[in-house]
């Protein structure tokens, strides 16, 4: 696998921008949902939610809020947990059947990213294909601009109250893509840390290691300078490689998680971890929203998309499924062990503040210092070993591989070039750990 990315090209990009939704943290801040919407002159709001949390306290409260501002809600409770091209269409049936004019999203990344779909499709409605990234859709940008949006998030990983990004799995091709617009992030985020108090070990585990990932991917992406400066200013991506907006995040969500992932795992009654992993899950969002993820993200695609028989505890257990966050984390060793190469010092640097030991660690050690790491990490959690660990096996890799190679946003955004053959063996890699 050999580095690339190393010289700057001449058409580099010289500038980068910092793109967020409005962010309100702290603890019952739900109870803000009804003053921010009538602020946004919506009179008539769309909540998405799901089966589970349409009966807990944080839909509720959500629900109170709104009423006392005398905003009108249609409610919707069948996001579906890791969600669907056909899920997708069913919420942006029922947004535009209810006439609203705004959009709450309650649940974790699948619910809000139920969500941004919705608001998109019927703003805009459209061939579902067009706004789908390439080459399975086109990748079109919406005409114009969607509705107002509050996301809620309610679990401490995805970060998608940040971000201009919704993913799904594609039934047709049992593949994982997604849609990316600048247009369909958030218009605001209210993030209400004790909603993570009630979480599953499992589902916290996952959750935190899919924002890992996103610091992780963010911090050691190619250099935002190394990137084709995009024919206009506006046509910027939002996976720009990293830069210094992104680092700060990703720096203060590493070293969070590595001081508090394994405590929030283990013990439910420990608030000031698991809100620390919610504070963590924002910054990441954040990052990665502006910089982008890399190869470990790309790999998941394929992973959750051809899943066989695998049923995570803490998880709906109708279909199987495998939790975005285990999807990505159970390739991550595998890719920094090689990924190093290119930015030894900043693998080096997220090993430390994941907790490894670094005092006089030599540079060319630097991926296999992080990767033993993670691994750790991942043993310490409760988390499968590799991709056998969630049903894979040697047998599989063709089809992984030939799952994700088209997943070039992301993968070309590792700092090193990934070619066929190289996803190829990066998966042989991911097979188990320990």
């Amino acid at each position: 696998m050999a580095c690339c990315h190393t010289e700057i090209p001449e058409a580099g990009d010289t500038a980068f921008s910092v793109d967020t939704s409005a962010i309100t943290y702290g603890p019952a801040c739900l109870g803000e949902a009804g003053d921010i919407a009538a602020s946004l002159g919506i009179g008539r709001i769309a909540l998405i939610t799901d089966a589970t949390l349409v009966s807990t306290e944080h839909v509720a409260r959500v629900v109170a809020s709104l009423a006392d501002a005398d905003v009108d809600v249609a409610l919707y409770d069948e996001a579906r947990v890791e969600p669907t091209d056909e899920s997708f269409k069913a919420a942006a049936k029922f947004a535009a059947d209810a006439n609203v004019d705004g959009f709450i999203s309650v649940g974790g990344g699948s619910v809000i990213d139920t969500s941004k779909a919705a608001n998109l499709y019927s703003t805009h409605p459209a061939d579902f294909l067009a706004y789908v990234n390439a080459p399975i859709g086109r990748g079109k940008n919406p005409p114009g601009p969607i509705k107002p949006h509050i996301a809620c998030p309610t679990t401490s990983g995805t970060g998608a109250e940040c971000t201009g990004i919704a993913v799904f799995d594609f039934l047709e091709m049992r593949a994982k893509t997604g849609i990316v617009t600048k247009a369909i992030r958030p218009t605001k985020a209210l993030i209400d840390p004790t909603c993570t108090e009630t979480l599953p070990a499992n589902v916290v585990a996952s959750s935190a290691f899919d924002v890992l990932s996103h610091a992780l991917e963010s911090y050691t992406a190619r250099p935002y300078t190394h990137r084709v400066a995009a024919g206009r200013p506006s046509l910027r991506p939002s996976s720009q490689g990293a830069n210094p907006w992104s680092d700060l995040g990703c720096r203060e969500a590493l070293k969070l998680l590595g001081h508090f992932v394994v405590r929030a795992v283990h013990d439910a009654s420990d608030t000031e971890a698991r809100h620390q992993l919610m504070w963590a899950s924002t910054l990441a969002g954040i990052a990665f929203g502006n910089a982008g993820c890399h190869a470990p993200h790309g790999m998941s695609y394929s992973v959750s998309g051809l899943v066989n028989d695998f049923r995570p505890t803490g998880y709906p257990q109708v279909d199987p499924i495998v939790p975005h966050g285990m999807s990505v984390i159970v390739n991550s060793p595998s890719v920094f062990r090689h990924t190093a190469e290119c930015n030894p010092e900043r693998h080096l640097e997220s090993a430390g503040w994941l907790g490894a030991d670094v005092i006089g660690a030599d540079p060319r050690d630097a991926g296999s210092v992080l990767a033993d790491r993670l691994v750790e990490l991942m043993r310490a959690t409760g988390l499968p070993n590799g991709l056998t660990g969630v049903g894979y096996t040697e047998a599989d890799i063709p089809a992984l591989t030939t799952g994700s190679f088209p997943q070039k946003r992301l993968l070309d955004n590792a700092p090193c070039e990934i070619t066929e053959s190289g996803l190829a063996e990066l998966y042989r890699g991911a097979l188990s750990y320990w």
